[in-house]
């Protein structure tokens, strides 16, 4: 392969600071708002550093994010939600999943039609329906009623994601450890499952941050002041037209969860989004 020129260099890295310095401006904005004692309401001057510096707010916003729940139990309610929605639809979607790349059944196509059908849709298209339905079955307010919810919202992604990498595992490995006596299970959870854990692991986050930053159809769910999440405080904080220093800080301390959690997975994330799609 022969190396890019040093005029292309320049342009790629020019190209990939300018993408960091759209990321991370923002981020240290919010950051120097937090970390700005001085600012009593919302900003009215740009400035790069803070002019007081200190992390009362932080301490602050830890201790009295919301009016009935500590961040503490804001973050437990929010990952209630989110991880379990994230397990829900990675469990039930890879189960699916395998079924539509391994077997040949009526109304195959239509359904995988219909999932994608329902990933294309807005959330707001299917609040009513659920709203009535854990309404009649007495779930609509609770963080399990919650959790079903997002769980619809992520299914059909995960259910395409996951299937896409089930068809790039090679069916001889499926064929040889039947060979060897392995019951279909067995062979499913110890030789085709593994070999897609990247691409299930990108659906599990992808389905965690939908739970975890969302908060228009929470507060529609939700009533008790004792069960709201994370981004339904931020949103709250922001409608009640709170200190930006506040907001800022809760909204930084929010996203600590979701960084820890891309570290973790990295690896498997990244491979995930390199699996190409094997066509039918």
């Amino acid at each position: 392969m022969r190396k890019p020129r040093i005029g292309q260099q320049i342009t790629y890295q020019l190209g990939l600071a300018l993408v960091a310095l759209f990321v991370l401006v923002p981020v240290w904005g919010m950051a120097r708002i937090a970390l700005d004692g001085a600012i009593k309401g919302a900003p009215t001057e740009f400035r790069l550093w803070p002019e007081q510096f200190t992390l009362a707010v932080f301490r602050h916003v830890w201790g009295s994010p919301s009016q009935s729940l500590t961040l503490p139990g804001l973050l437990k309610n929010s990952l209630i939600v989110s991880g379990g929605a994230a397990l829900s639809s990675v469990a039930l979607g890879a189960s699916m999943a395998y079924a539509f790349a391994r077997f040949r059944f009526p109304g195959r196509r239509t359904g995988l039609f219909g999932l994608l059908v329902g990933a294309l849709l807005p959330p707001v298209a299917l609040m009513t329906p659920l709203y009535i339905l854990l309404s009649a079955i007495g779930l609509r307010t609770s963080l399990f009623g919650l959790m079903i919810v997002y769980t619809a919202f992520s299914m059909p992604f995960c259910v395409w994601n996951i299937r896409s990498a089930f068809q790039a595992v090679p069916k001889e490995l499926e064929e040889a450890a039947f060979l060897d006596g392995a019951t279909p299970f067995r062979t499913f959870w110890r030789v085709t499952l593994p070999l897609a854990l990247p691409s299930i692991a990108v659906a599990a986050l992808v389905a965690f941050l939908m739970g975890y930053t969302e908060f228009a159809i929470g507060w529609l769910f939700i009533e008790s002041s004792h069960n709201v999440t994370l981004a339904m405080a931020v949103s709250g904080m922001r409608q009640t037209n709170g200190v930006w220093s506040n907001l800022s800080a809760l909204a930084i301390l929010m996203s600590v969860p979701v960084v820890l959690i891309f570290l973790a997975l990295h690896r498997y994330l990244l491979r995930g989004l390199l699996i190409g799609v094997v066509e039918d």
